[in-house]
């Protein structure tokens, strides 16, 4: 399925309240997903008629994505997927590790964990699928659910921005599968230490998983500049 009609099946979204914020949403959903990688043109023209959004609506939507240092504008060229750098990368992990480990560090008795199983499940159908994009997805939506455990939207919000982000570090990885499918484990593993209550614990692997993923993808980095 091309972008374009990919983007028309997003336009019941937008609802009868097309919003700017809610147009950025669905774009910042589908670099998320893996959709728009790093350097890809979005053409004003086909996204806003697969859309069916007025051109300054969509410009509005870039500009707040480009704030997000998501796209990037260059003049008498158009609007861009940024491409990102190994300082990015490093920067992207600081924020998870406050964010995500401060989230679990505070829990407190048994929480919900139903969005974060479910996204182990959607990684176990796209491993069997061996659909590396969709488990990158998963993984992400997984780490989302993480972030939801501070109980804040603007933590969710961020966590949004956050994990766009990561997937455009995601194309750096030549070899998807090799990247991806350890975590899958991992996920499962934290989940269990997070239902049963325990912080300190899904605290630790936490951290180690988000040190062990950020060293695999900086090395990532440096392969592809030798």
């Amino acid at each position: 399925m091309s972008q374009d009609l990919e983007l028309a099946a997003d336009r019941r979204l937008l609802g009868r309240t097309s919003t700017v914020e809610r147009l950025a949403d669905i774009l910042r959903s589908r670099i998320t997903e893996g959709y728009f990688k790093p350097g890809d043109r979005l053409p004003e023209d086909s996204i806003g008629k697969a859309l069916e959004v007025s051109r300054n609506t969509l410009r509005e939507a870039f500009r707040l994505l480009t704030h997000e240092r998501l796209l990037v504008h260059e003049l008498n060229r158009g609007v861009f997927v940024c491409k990102l750098t190994v300082d990015d990368l490093v920067d992207v992990y600081r924020v998870r590790k406050l964010v995500e480990c401060g989230a679990v560090r505070g829990l407190s008795g048994r929480p919900q964990v139903g969005a974060m199983a479910r996204a182990v499940a959607d990684g176990d159908e796209a491993m069997r699928a061996q659909d590396w994009r969709a488990l990158g997805t998963a993984n992400m939506v997984f780490h989302q659910g993480v972030a939801a455990l501070a109980g804040s939207p603007r933590v969710d919000e961020l966590m949004r921005g956050v994990l766009a982000e990561l997937r455009l570090h995601f194309h750096s990885m030549a070899d998807p599968r090799r990247f991806h499918e350890p975590y899958l484990e991992r996920n499962r593993e934290i989940l269990t230490v997070i239902e049963s209550g325990d912080g300190p614990a899904a605290e630790r692997l936490l951290h180690k998983y988000l040190d062990d993923s950020e060293h695999q993808l900086v090395g990532a980095y440096r392969t592809a500049g030798d």
